[in-house]
């Protein structure tokens, strides 16, 4: 639950799960990686890693389990979002503290279905990716430093499906990189106001990049397609737009994102279909 909001898509050459371990790769400032992380007991995590970036990764590692997460206040009255807590009163959220391995494909979610962003972002990290050091399941890739993204052709988006206005946000963000991890360093909120300065990088988008890198517990993805319905359906049996959302959710700022994904990984979310 913690690390399943990292993975984009089934076939993710940067998050496989093989036997019931869970592989990633990353490109950290000290090399890239390929860790496999497994639970060996109900409390227990074990984790080897290889390659430069091996030492580093395991030192973030806590970080990304949500061993730092702090749920200090959150005490739902909300009789469904409490359900959620104390059905998964052990959820964590995590963080990488890698902004640009975050934003890349949120870009690529941006306005399109997710099988097509998640196609997007296999074939694009498959073929400028380098490949996983150590023992990776066949066809894992590390992500692409900024410098390969900013190279990418006009013409190799247009083949991953991907519109002339997600690769130029995709390409100016890959420019600012260095400016882009320093915001790391900054409160999550502060952050995020900085990230949307970037063209083509709004409220939705860095709301996405908030909760991977900085486990930020209060980042709403305003402007997503189905959230404001789940969110409404679930709570008031009934579909509601992002303003009545916000209105819903303000009791719980600055849990606000925490409480919808409580709602998704206790399996009460609801959100009826329509049509045939």
């Amino acid at each position: 639950m913690t690390l399943s909001p990292q993975r984009r898509g089934p076939g993710d050459p940067c998050y496989q799960l093989v036997d019931g371990a869970i592989w990633k790769t990353s490109l950290l400032p000290s090399g890239p990686v390929t860790a496999r992380i497994v639970t060996s007991a109900r409390t227990t995590v074990e984790c080897e890693a290889w390659g430069d970036g091996a030492a580093e990764f395991l030192e973030r590692l806590p970080a990304l389990l949500g061993v730092y997460d702090d749920a200090t206040g959150f005490a739902p009255e909300e009789p469904t979002i409490a359900a959620a807590h104390r059905r998964v009163p052990h959820l964590r959220l995590g963080r990488t503290g890698r902004v640009l391995e975050a934003l890349v494909p949120a870009v690529l979610e941006q306005r399109v279905a997710g099988k097509d962003a998640f196609r997007a972002w296999r074939l694009l990290v498959t073929k400028y990716g380098a490949p996983a050091p150590g023992p990776a399941p066949e066809r894992m890739r590390v992500p692409p430093p900024a410098e390969v993204w900013r190279r990418i052709p006009s013409w190799e988006f247009h083949l991953a499906n991907v519109d002339p206005g997600r690769a130029r946000t995709l390409v100016g963000c890959a420019q600012r990189a260095d400016a882009l991890e320093r915001l790391s360093a900054r409160p999550s909120e502060d952050a995020r106001t900085a990230l949307m300065t970037l063209p083509g990088v709004g409220i939705w988008t860095a709301a996405e990049v908030a909760q991977r890198a900085w486990g930020d517990a209060d980042a709403l993805s305003v402007g997503d397609y189905h959230l404001s319905n789940v969110v409404g359906s679930t709570l008031l049996g009934h579909r509601i737009d992002d303003e009545e959302m916000l209105e819903l959710l303000e009791p719980l700022r600055p849990h606000r994102f925490r409480a919808v994904r409580l709602l998704e990984v206790s399996g009460l979310a609801r959100n009826p279909r329509f049509g045939a």
